[in-house]
Order: structure tokens, then C-alpha cells, then sequence
């Protein structure tokens, strides 16, 4: 029988190496049913610890423990650690340095924009997603359709033009062979362009910007800012429209069938101001809409609280429709319904 490797030495230390005694620790860790993270660390030193813990066989007591006290000697020495070079340093200041300092610092010294660079990428808005997909190939759009959630992949699709969605989505086909190595690169390179573009001052648009704040504001000062846009600039304005969202807009934009979603909601005593406020103005339609689309039974109760309410002053129906449209706004935000576009608004009304 061959004589077994052995790892001691006529001094009675064995002659270990630093990266040596690392794998007999990660061996005692693991034993001791320690779950260890090492993707973090470095390719080749990954491969250079799987390479040392190949190459023992066996080690006596008396060297496992001197490895052992001087691994936890080491340790106890230690007051506290910082990240790793400057990778590590962004990462551990994200959130706390603005994203144009840390774009320049990585720019400048060609730090990795991220370590999970697909986590990033599927946190993006469908919208931006598409943007970066309109300058890459069909194969490579396909690989970031794979990698994003279902619904957003869904999402992206159904906006873009018929043809392209036909060749993306028969190019998925072609991706079952794809390494992972290829599919990191492919994100990687993704995450360096966006992360190569100028940082923002405001993550929406001026459009959104503008129909946000006409979201909260009272009907008759919307309706000022909006004709004096009409006479400024006519095709901002229009979008800005687009962009508006009000109790008035309900039976154009929402589904009849998320009616009575939004009024559980909302509490009944809004709901009850916000319709007594809509009777007889320019939102009656609104309030009808709503009252049509729910059982015939609550329409009726909630009728009847409407007059016995009594009239209901401006200030308060504001208030009451504005609640209503801002939990609309919740649910759209939550993925909960979808505001209907004006095709489909047109669909709805045929």
C-alpha cells in the first residue's frame, strides 16, 4: 500500500502555505455546517483554493489545531474591516455619495459598474429597457427579455413594433446554448452604457414633471396652466394632457371591471363625498361611471348616503376626488390595474 501524503515536517509544524492553511479553515468551517458565500472572491482564487483543498489528504490533530489558534489569533486582532479596493468602496458608499460622483469616480479608474450587473438592469422601467434594446441585436435583446421578470418581459413586448417583438421572441429559441460567462458579459456591457450616460438631474420627463403637480392642483388652476400651454407650446401641452390624470378622466381610462377594486380601496366615507361633490358638475359622469360598475346593491346604499349627505362643499370634493385618484395611482404604481391608453380607451367605448 502506497504511503498517504503527509503534511508534517521533522520540526513538528508543517510546512504550510498561507493559501494552504485557508483551505484547511474553509474545510473546518464546512464541516462544522458553516455556510459560506466565495463567489464573491475572485475567479482565480477561487481556483486556487479548490486546487489546495485537492491537494490534502489528511493532517494530525496537533497541526489542525495550531492552524485553527492562529486563524481565530488573527481574527481576535482585527478592530474592524473596510471594503476591498475601490469596487468595494463604491458598493459599500452606495446610496449615500450622488450617482453622478460615483459614475465619475468608476468611469476614471474603470471600476465595474456593478457585481450583479443583470440585478440592475431588471430593475429598470420597461420604458428604458426598450431604449437599450432598439441599438442591440435581436440576440442580444433576447438575452435581456430572458433575464427580466415575466411581466415586465410581457410588458416590453406588447409596446414594441409587431415585427421586431416576432424576431426577438423567435431568437429565445437560439439562447438554450449560451454560456453564463457570455450572459454576464453581455449585462456587464449593458450596465457600463447606462452607467456611461450623463446623470440626471430628475428621473421623469418634463411632461411627467408638469402633469404630476397638475394632478394635485385645483381644477380651475389646471385649467389656466393648461390653455396658457396650449398657447406656448401646443404639442407639449397636448402630451401634458396625456400625462394628467383626474376623477373626470375615470370612465375614459379605467377598465369598468377595476370599479370595485378602487371603491374597496378607498374609504366609504370618501367615496360618498367625492360622488355628492361630482352630482351635477363637470365630473357627474365620473361618479355615474363608478356607480354603474358595482353591484346594484352597494350603488344603492351609496346613493342613498349621497343625499341624505346633504350638498358638499367644493373644497371637500376636491379633497374626496383627489384621494380617490391617488389611490388609483397607488394601484397603478402596484401593478394592480393598467390606466387604459387611448386606443384602448376607443376600444372600451366601441
Amino acid at each position: 500500500m502506497s504511503q498517504m501524503p503527509s503534511l508534517a515536517t521533522a520540526g513538528g509544524m508543517p510546512a504550510l502555505t498561507q493559501q494552504r492553511k485557508a483551505a484547511i479553515i474553509v474545510r473546518v468551517l464546512m464541516q462544522e455546517g458553516t455556510e459560506l458565500d466565495l463567489s464573491d472572491l475572485p475567479e482565480h482564487l477561487q481556483e486556487l483554493l479548490t486546487h489546495e483543498m485537492g491537494a490534502i489528504r489528511q493532517i494530525d490533530h496537533a497541526t489542525l489545531d495550531e492552524v485553527v489558534q492562529e486563524f481565530l489569533a488573527e481574527l481576535e486582532s482585527v478592530g474592524m474591516t473596510f471594503p476591498g479596493g475601490l469596487a468595494g468602496a463604491l458598493d459599500a458608499l452606495d446610496g449615500t455619495i450622488s450617482p453622478s460622483t460615483a459614475a465619475r469616480i468608476r468611469k476614471q479608474v474603470g471600476v465595474p459598474v456593478h457585481k450583479e450587473p443583470w440585478t440592475a438592469i431588471q430593475g429598470l422601467e420597461s420604458e428604458q429597457l426598450m431604449a437599450v434594446m432598439e441599438n442591440e441585436s435581436d440576440e442580444v435583446a433576447a438575452v435581456i427579455l430572458s433575464k427580466v421578470p415575466v411581466p415586465k418581459a410581457a410588458d416590453i413586448l406588447g409596446k414594441m413594433e409587431s415585427e421586431r417583438a416576432r424576431r426577438i421572441a423567435f431568437a429565445i429559441q437560439r439562447t438554450s446554448g449560451i454560456d453564463p460567462e457570455t450572459v454576464q458579459t453581455i449585462g456587464s456591457s449593458i450596465a457600463t452604457q447606462l452607467a456611461s450616460r450623463p446623470a440626471l438631474a430628475f428621473s421623469d420627463g418634463p411632461v411627467q414633471r408638469v402633469g404630476a403637480i397638475l394632478n394635485s392642483t385645483a381644477a380651475l388652476t389646471r385649467d389656466g396652466v393648461l390653455e396658457g400651454l396650449e398657447e406656448k407650446d401646443s404639442v407639449f401641452a397636448e402630451e401634458v394632457r396625456k400625462a394628467i390624470f383626474t376623477f373626470g378622466n375615470i370612465p375614459m381610462r379605467i377598465d369598468p371591471r377595476d370599479i370595485p377594486k378602487i371603491t374597496r380601496a378607498v374609504d366609504q366615507a370618501v367615496l360618498v363625498t367625492a360622488l355628492g361633490g361630482a352630482q351635477g358638475g363637470g365630473d357627474e359622469k365620473a361618479g355615474e361611471f363608478i356607480l354603474e360598475n358595482m353591484s346594484q346593491r352597494m350603488a344603492q346604499q351609496l346613493r342613498d348616503e349621497v343625499r341624505d349627505q346633504g350638498k358638499v362643499k367644493s373644497k371637500d370634493a376636491e379633497e374626496a376626488m383627489g384621494n380617490i385618484v391617488a389611490a388609483i395611482r397607488e394601484m397603478e404604481a402596484a401593478g394592480e390595474l393598467i390606466l387604459l391608453s387611448d386606443e384602448e380607451e376607443e376600444e372600451a367605448q366601441a
